[in-house]
């Protein structure tokens, strides 16, 4: 009997923290917010690469400068191809 109660508590206290975190994102979400992931982090700036389209963090990619500006690739076939034509 003891055990039976004590898994009905622990259900029903899993059940109660579901609801509650349904519910709080509901509302984040109605208010715009980012449902939790990435609370307080900058979102990040991506360029999209000139050769195949594909968005790509700066920084982080392959680039070449060219013409006094910097470009960013997704592979280095991209960066080369960009290259050839230039």
């Amino acid at each position: 009997m003891l055990l039976r109660t004590l898994l009905l508590f622990v259900m029903v206290l899993l059940v109660v923290r579901a609801l509650a975190r349904l519910f709080g994102g509901l509302t984040d979400g109605a208010r715009g917010g980012s449902g939790g992931a990435g609370r307080g982090q900058a979102p990040v700036k991506m360029t999209k690469d000139p050769v195949c389209g594909t968005f790509v963090v700066p920084g982080k990619a392959l680039s070449l400068s060219a013409g006094g500006a910097t470009h960013w690739f997704c592979s280095e076939r991209c960066r080369a191809e960009f290259a050839s034509r230039s």
